[in-house]
């Protein structure tokens, strides 16, 4: 028996910690309630409670049935206590009082002044609890009865008797037959026992014996329709509706007359009572479970009442951040995007191949003809600044929006000048005039003038268009100007392969840097949010425990389990965009490459340049990728603005929260004509419907910025003037759709 019980214990257990979650005052009936059921589920005794009004002999039943005047009757409302009787090898009493003090008497005379009213019919508020054990063979099956005292008296006593109720298996209701179920006793039916789930009730009628024979008829056919009206949950087979006259029955056991016994009606009832008791006592959990499910019930909709709030509080909190830093991881990526591709531009241009190609003929002829250091200054920095500010802006956006490490301005300096030392002069005087020559490092222009000068700077677009290769065997032959030109051309292969292998060192590192400044900081998560969100995870804790305790003695709840609320994970922690390298051929690696050309140039292999036709002297048209490069970087620009902005609104929406508030909202509606005409124009503009989406806004945008960017006609005054006049009008059509 003891065994089936020890799963009632997680289950009281489980009850016990959702009170203390509610914090519920000990005055109120629901923690109350909770304490008299957990008790009662813990409990081996099988309880049966005598409930009635005051003066009913509920008293005087029990000592009937007891044998003896074990308990306290008068004709006044004496019990003062609720009377737990239980077996004993002898009569004796325990009190119980608050302060934790306990008196042990023989007998149950100490009851006079523990568990009866005073003058003022006032309980005792030092008692704590009352027990009389006695030897009597019913309660030696592990009955125990439990004597309460009298309702419809005094409020004290009447919740006393409704919160004792709920810890009985058993109650025996007793009316008086004078004046059969009051209003009251019926009130009291329904709120103490049939909405608590307390449905093993027996009715007992008392003083029928002092009715007259066709007044006791009558009381009989409605003591029937009471107990009908009542579905009690008995075994089947029983009554739930008995007749005793209590106090000649307690005369007739005194005196050991068993036919006075038998026919007060005590006989009768108390073989039934052992019998439903026999039947019931095995099976007390289907008696106590369903007293469970109503204060479950009432604990798991408080429990939901302070768990909700918190947890929409604490989502609200947790949508917020999780856009914030999504629309921060957003940015990061699309700052690197941008930083990767401007970096992965200026490495690609200080590949020494691609340096090679762009310029060594121009700053070979330039060396030649002392002009060096202005071509370095106007032409090729001017070239590498452009490329190294691309880059580092993204840095400085990146600083802006997230506020982590200042950047570091990107520098890659030049080599020394070129030096060129001219070889002497051959002797003859075929077509060179001038005297010899002496080592130069400025420059060598001034010795080269005249023909010299200009066969020496034809020499060198000659052989650089012509892909020299070692001949050794045409060397005597060659003129003095190729001569000079090739040493220009391999002093500035020196200078490029220096720069190219400095730039990239450099640049590698700028990349390794540029990770401390596009990255942001998840922000500490607020105390207060910290403190709710355990607070959360002990209430919805303690919401699931019960919950899986009441599936495992069968009792279904209208409620679902909370889900785990996790915990804020990103405090203290970096978010850096890191997407995948592509990893190069050797081909294609730069780096490698390099490291293979000064390979064979220190091997004395010559390495073979193609340089392209001298370029014309004004500046050429941007390609179309050069545009859509332009286009990109727009394009991110704009993205980060919006994201800047939306930072900073101060009613701040989750992107899922935006979006279903604008495809929940109706189209705006232009206020006057002339608005609808300028949407109008808008579309036709850029050759769209009227009805046409934003993203087919923005990509017939970007068709037409291509189609008429004006840097594609710089060469073409007349086509400029018409592009720049179109682009005007595009950019304004997309800035009214936009807005729309």
């Amino acid at each position: 028996m003891q065994q089936k019980y020890e799963g009632y214990k997680d289950l009281a257990d489980s009850l016990k910690s959702a009170s203390a979650l509610l914090n519920l005052e000990c005055k109120l009936q629901l923690h109350q309630d909770i304490i008299t059921i957990c008790n009662h589920l813990v409990n081996p005794s099988f309880r049966i409670a005598v409930f009635g009004p005051f003066n009913h002999g509920k008293s005087t039943l029990l000592n009937a049935m007891l044998g003896n005047r074990t308990l306290p009757i008068d004709l006044i409302p004496t019990t003062g206590a609720s009377i737990s009787v239980k077996y004993g090898s002898d009569v004796r009493t325990r009190i119980m009082l608050v302060d934790g003090t306990e008196i042990y008497r023989s007998g149950t005379e100490i009851l006079q002044q523990f568990a009866i009213l005073d003058g003022n019919r006032q309980m005792r508020k030092d008692v704590a609890s009352v027990e009389v054990f006695c030897p009597h063979p019913f309660l030696e099956t592990g009955v125990e009865f439990l004597d309460l005292p009298g309702t419809n008296d005094r409020d004290e006593q009447d919740n006393l008797v409704r919160e004792q109720l709920l810890g009985a298996d058993l109650v025996i209701q007793l009316l008086d037959a004078r004046k059969l179920m009051t209003l009251g006793e019926r009130e009291n039916l329904r709120d103490w026992l049939l909405d608590r789930g307390i449905k093993t009730v027996i009715f007992v009628a008392n003083f029928l014996n002092l009715l007259e024979p066709d007044e006791q008829k009558q009381v009989q056919n409605r003591l029937l329709f009471v107990a009908e009206s009542f579905r009690a949950e008995l075994p089947p087979g029983f009554s739930n509706l008995y007749r005793v006259d209590a106090l000649p029955a307690l005369r007739a056991r005194l005196k050991g007359d068993v036919a006075a016994a038998n026919s007060s009606g005590l006989a009768a009832f108390e073989t039934a009572l052992q019998n439903i008791v026999g039947i019931l006592q095995p099976d007390r959990g289907s008696v106590r479970l369903p007293r469970v499910e109503a204060i479950a019930s009432q604990i798991q909709l408080s429990l939901k009442a302070k768990i909700d709030p918190i947890a929409i509080e604490i989502k609200s909190f947790d949508d917020k951040q999780n856009s914030k830093i999504e629309i921060k991881q957003k940015a990061a990526n699309l700052i690197y995007k941008g930083f990767t591709t401007s970096i992965g531009e200026l490495r690609d241009w200080l590949e020494l191949t691609k340096l090679l190609t762009k310029y060594q003929a121009d700053a070979a002829v330039a060396l030649a003809e002392n002009k060096f250091k202005d071509w370095q200054t106007n032409i090729f920095k001017k070239d590498l600044n452009q490329l190294q500010l691309s880059a580092v802006k993204w840095l400085y956006q990146a600083y802006e929006f997230f506020q982590e490490e200042r950047p570091q301005d990107l520098l890659i300096p030049f080599p020394s000048e070129p030096q060129v030392i001219l070889p002497p002069k051959p002797n003859n005087n075929d077509d060179l005039s001038e005297p010899g020559s002496i080592a130069v490092g400025g420059g060598i222009g001034w010795l080269l003038g005249g023909p010299v000068g200009a066969a020496v700077v034809g020499s060198i677009s000659y052989l650089l268009n012509k892909n020299i290769q070692k001949q050794d065997d045409q060397l005597a032959k060659e003129s003095y100007h190729q001569e000079v030109a090739k040493l220009c051309i391999t002093a500035i292969e020196d200078y490029f392969s220096s720069f190219s292998s400095q730039g990239l060192s450099i640049l590698a590192e700028y990349e390794r840097q540029a990770e401390k400044v596009i990255c942001f900081q998840f922000s500490q998560e607020p105390g207060e949010i910290t403190n709710k969100r355990e607070i959360l995870q002990q209430l919805q804790n303690g919401f699931n425990r019960l919950l899986r305790e009441l599936e495992k003695v069968k009792l279904l709840s209208n409620h679902q389990p909370y889900k785990e609320i996790l915990k804020y994970t990103n405090t203290n922690r970096k978010y850096s965009p890191q997407p995948e390298r592509v990893k190069l051929s050797p081909e294609k690696d730069p780096v490698v490459k390099q490291q293979q050309e000064k390979t064979a140039k220190n091997s004395g292999t010559r390495v073979e340049f193609v340089s392209p036709l001298p370029p014309p002297k004004a500046s050429p048209p941007p390609r179309p990728e050069e545009v859509e490069a332009k286009f990109r970087d727009w394009e991110l620009n704009e993205e980060i603005a919006r994201m800047k902005a939306e930072m900073r609104s101060p009613g701040f929406q989750t992107s899922k929260q935006q979006n279903t508030t604008q495809s929940n909202k109706a189209p705006s509606q232009p206020k006057a004509q002339t608005e609808k005409d300028k949407i109008a124009r808008a579309y036709g503009i850029l050759g769209l419907q009227t009805n046409a989406s934003q993203a087919e806004v923005k990509q017939a945008y970007r068709t037409l910025v291509k189609k008429w960017h004006p840097d594609l006609f710089v060469n073409q005054p007349q086509l400029l003037k018409q592009a720049q006049e179109k682009m005007h009008l595009v950019n304004d059509a997309y800035t009214i759709l936009s807005d729309k």
